[in-house]
């Protein structure tokens, strides 16, 4: 038994409930299939965003999506071999800040 108690701590007998994700799929013949991304070590891996905003921010307004639960994207990637699941990557880097030209270009001052 334990001692003590945490507010937040769910209970092994309640079941959570299912996460509904964005996740991003390319039209194919036969319906949609899903995408796969690699990790930056190259490691294949399966994404969903929580709102389809931040999934049009990072793959842009033309992607397409279906919304799958947590368990059974897990489920449909299992066989492939991808055990990684990302959520809400952010798949790009951020704007590279220009350097003024006249700053770069100016020689360092002695102090």
């Amino acid at each position: 038994m334990c001692l003590f108690s945490y507010d937040d701590d769910p209970d092994p007998d309640e079941r959570a409930r299912a996460v509904l994700l964005y996740v991003p799929v390319r039209p194919e013949a036969a319906g949609p299939a899903l995408r796969m991304f690699r990790t930056p070590l190259g490691e294949r891996t399966a994404v969903g965003f929580t709102g389809l905003d931040l999934l049009t921010a990072a793959l842009g307004a033309g992607q397409s999506a279906i919304r799958l639960a947590e368990p059974a994207l897990r489920a449909l990637t299992e066989p492939l071999g991808v055990d990684r699941l990302v959520v809400d990557p952010v798949l790009s880097a951020p704007a590279v800040t220009a350097v003024p030209v006249r700053a770069a270009q100016e020689p360092a001052r002695a102090r």
